[in-house]
């Protein structure tokens, strides 16, 4: 069994990222698509840094601001190389020539649009270079290869690699495809890619070719099993929703493994860092955006959608619940149907049971927001905060002109609107007074019904 203990040399990672993508049917660059909130790059880069990375280069088509700014998201430290023409890969891993200067380095090449391979597969890509293969390559076996370069072997020799329309009928025939990605040895790396010609149907410069140029050196080549599934490329929207699941599938294992129940795993939409306690419960239908953490003990209702959140101990929100923009709930607060936060910070206990929108708003421990609760956070050009103390009674359909405080122990009678802060302990009612006219409705009535009449006959 081959060993993942990392290496002691170093790990440098070139990602290629270039290519418009034009199966995607998009303006945004094919490598910018987005798989559990976070876009193929992203988990690229995620995944080589988590094998141990140590020096990262990334080669884009030049130009590109918005591929760039991605990269200074997730890989601070990455050096950028423009690829300006496009011939093939191993003309793209050359646009990154300066960084595979070092002979002590191992190097591993990964492909920002290959999203599903895991910090696991790198390091088993790069484990027999420290056994001393100077190539190793990614292979899965598959009953359909159309499309895929064959991995052309003799006994347990590697001989090269194929692309299908270089490649002969019985060559055509192997099943053991190449999955793209590829580690070398460092002291051999740029020796190997300089000598890589274009003498192929495409008249590119194919990495793959490696390969057959390291075996006609006497160098060792190592071939590294994985699932197709993992290595599968995204090219188009099909794809891209075949990763998608994929995906999720690991985060739904993920979450029910630490201790979470999901109800309906497969309706439950995960982001890539979200954070679900033990004995979180969640039902049906439920959609976790970026930034989302759910403490121990928590539940989330059908039908409801978290993004950039965070929820402690014992806190139960939904069903139909929406919390967004730097929301918190505190130990054992609630929320229920209909109820939307926006960066609002709920203490412990408090309660906002149903048809409410808390915008900007701070609740104090314990407080009750009745239903049909609105916080008036914007007046069109600046948002304002409405703080409502601990203790605090909202009735039911009020609304709160931000800025304003409602004191701790503090009354607000049903159908008022706020424009006043109230102090502690006080009941603030600002409302029109209700006038009853006796008979007023059926004379009403009558009259009306009457006037229908006489309409009705001319």
């Amino acid at each position: 069994m081959t060993s993942t203990a990392t290496p002691q040399r170093s790990l440098t990672a070139i990602v290629l990222a270039a290519g418009k993508g034009t199966r995607m049917r998009s303006e945004l660059p094919k490598v910018l698509h987005r798989l559990a909130g976070r876009s193929m790059l992203g988990h690229v880069l995620a995944a080589v840094q988590a094998a141990g990375a140590g020096r990262l280069a990334v080669v884009a088509e030049p130009g590109r601001a918005d591929v760039a700014e991605e990269i200074a998201r997730q890989a601070p430290s990455a050096e950028v190389f423009a690829q300006v023409e496009r011939l093939g890969t191993a003309h793209a891993v050359l646009a990154a020539a300066a960084i595979l200067e070092s002979p002590d380095d191992d190097v591993v090449i990964a492909f920002g649009d290959t999203p599903l391979v895991t910090a696991e597969t790198f390091l088993r890509l790069r484990a027999p270079l420290a056994a001393g293969a100077a190539v190793a390559v990614l292979a899965f076996d598959t009953a359909n290869p159309a499309g895929y370069g064959r991995v052309l072997t003799e006994g347990a020799r590697v001989l090269a690699i194929r692309e299908e329309k270089d490649a002969s009928a019985t060559e055509r025939a192997v099943t053991l495809c190449n999955a793209g990605l590829m580690a070398l040895s460092g002291a051999h790396a740029l020796a190997l890619l300089r000598r890589i010609g274009n003498d192929n149907a495409a008249g590119e410069y194919y990495l793959p070719d490696a390969v057959a140029l390291a075996v006609a050196e006497g160098l060792t080549v190592a071939v590294v099993p994985v699932e197709e599934a993992e290595a599968q490329g995204v090219n188009d929207r099909a794809q891209l929703a075949v990763a998608e699941a994929a995906i999720q599938g690991r985060l739904r294992r993920t979450a029910m493994l630490g201790g979470a129940t999901l109800a309906a795993p497969e309706t439950v939409f995960l982001s890539h860092d979200t954070v679900l306690g033990r004995d979180v419960t969640v039902e049906p239908n439920v959609v976790f955006g970026p930034g989302v953490t759910v403490a121990d003990g928590c539940t989330v209702r059908a039908f409801s959608h978290l993004a950039d959140t965070r929820l402690e101990a014992g806190a139960r929100i939904g069903p139909f619940a929406r919390l967004r923009g730097h929301a918190v709930m505190e130990a054992g607060a609630e929320i229920g149907n209909f109820v939307e936060l926006k960066n609002a910070h709920l203490g412990p206990g408090a309660k906002a049971a149903h048809l409410t929108y808390l915008g900007d708003a701070e609740v104090g421990a314990k407080a009750n927001i009745g239903a049909g609760t609105i916080t008036c956070n914007y007046d069109g050009v600046f948002k304002h905060r409405t703080t409502i103390g601990a203790g605090a009674f909202i009735g039911s359909n009020s609304a709160l002109v931000a800025p304003v405080t409602v004191g701790a122990g503090a009354y607000v009678a049903s159908g008022s609107v706020i424009t006043d802060s109230v102090p502690d302990g006080a009941l603030a009612v600002a409302r029109g007074r209700q006038a009853v006219k006796p008979e007023r409705a059926t004379r009403m009535r009558a009259a009306l019904l009457a006037e229908k009449a006489a309409r009705a006959k001319t």
